[in-house]
């Protein structure tokens, strides 16, 4: 039974009410104060504690998404590499499949109407697969949306354009599907015209659970930069018939999936042109959450992180992003001074642009972020470059 089951947890829900009602039951007739009575008093509690104490850790778990399976709990960066048979480009290294693996992990299934029923070729698929990186050590698992034209034989010889799409912390990747509705609202944009046929990626920003990394190369840590810059395009190229270079790529998320999203695109736009940050944040934290500081008392890597410092003190980057925000947000002017340092150095580097989508209203929620993902994807779609790259024909 997997990690995130939710039979699991209502399993263990029959177990410990079984085991509170044997406990008032049995209770009297192990009152005296003998060893295997107060051993049966003592087995009683502990079954119902750990019970409760498991439907807690587990809800938490399921709400939050610090361990996907039992091999992250249990065995993290571990998981045993399969092949990858479905949706592999043709003529790829053997040694390839090992990158992307399918998996049953991340509650795919217990989302309904996800894509409309029918055909891959008529309505898109969506796989749910690991990853693992070689040069980080990472693995992890995450969705990847397949649009119809994938599977539809005249594109056969077709690469197709990226968007890696970040959750929130802690929140695990089925919030991209559960929550904020990507897949349905992408399928619908690429139905409709307004959006390109592209493949899109749901990852999370966590995956080094439980810590907040902040997709930044930790000092002595995981190094999650290198997973998103190195390890998860080269593992999706093996796999999937998709873009080889930055300008057919695009990132973008909520909350830290967001901020995460602008800072990869600006440190790394050879892997990333694109990207857009759903209400992000511009610095780096020093919280709990990170567990400290994140650069090990490196000044200059933090620096190098903090997005107003790039702008100010390197030269701007050759890429394209959008900000996504309300005025309503807590962080707005936060926005505003990140907005007015980005046509600054625009305006020296023309192959900069930063552009912005402001709300009047709306807040920190899915329901914000589903009313701003629309014209968010649109945008990154327009900026996204059709892959230059297409297989020749025998």
């Amino acid at each position: 039974m997997e990690l995130t089951s939710g039979t699991l947890v209502y399993l263990l829900i029959v177990v410990g009410a079984a085991a509170l009602v044997a406990t008032l039951w049995l209770w009297p007739r192990l009152s005296r104060q003998r060893p295997l009575p107060v051993l049966g008093r003592l087995g009683l509690l502990a079954v119902t504690q750990v019970a409760a104490l498991s439907v807690l850790l587990l809800s938490v778990n399921n709400a939050y998404g610090f361990y996907t399976s039992w091999d992250d709990l249990l065995r993290p960066g571990k998981a045993a590499p399969l092949a990858l048979t479905s949706g592999r480009t043709p003529g790829a290294a053997p040694e390839s499949d090992k990158l992307v693996q399918p998996t049953t992990d991340g509650g795919l299934e217990t989302v309904k109407d996800v894509l409309p029923p029918g055909p891959p070729e008529q309505v898109g698929r969506v796989d749910s697969v690991r990853v693992t990186g070689p040069e980080s050590g990472l693995s992890d698992q995450m969705f990847v949306y397949l649009p119809p034209e994938y599977f539809n034989p005249r594109y056969n010889r077709q690469h197709f354009p990226v968007l890696v799409a970040l959750a929130g912390y802690p929140g695990p990747t089925l919030n991209l599907v559960e929550e904020l509705e990507l897949p349905q609202t992408a399928a619908e944009l690429q139905r409709t015209g307004q959006m390109a046929p592209t493949v899109i990626v749901m990852a999370r920003p966590t995956v080094a659970p439980p810590r907040d990394t902040e997709c930044v190369d930790v000092a002595g840590g995981p190094k999650t930069e290198t997973w998103f810059v190195k390890d998860l395009p080269t593992a999706l190229r093996s796999a999937y018939r998709v873009g080889r270079t930055g300008e057919s790529w695009g990132v973008f998320g909520y909350s830290t999936g967001g901020s995460c999203a602008l800072r990869l695109a600006m440190r790394h736009p050879e892997a990333y042109r694109n990207a857009a940050g759903m209400h992000p944040d511009y610095t780096v934290p020093n919280d709990r959450w990170t567990d400290g500081d994140l650069f090990g008392g490196d000044a200059e890597a933090a620096h190098r992180s903090d997005l107003n410092w790039r702008l100010k003190n390197l030269p701007a980057p050759s890429a394209a992003l959008l900000v996504v925000s309300t005025h309503a947000e807590d962080d707005y002017p936060a926005t505003e001074k990140f907005l007015g340092t980005a046509k600054q150095a625009s305006d020296d580097h023309p192959e900069f642009l930063v552009d912005s989508l402001l709300l009047p209203d709306g807040g920190h929620s899915f329901e914000t972020w589903r009313r701003e993902l629309p014209a968010t994807l649109e945008w990154l779609s327009d900026h996204l470059a059709p892959p230059q790259d297409r297989e020749p024909r025998p």
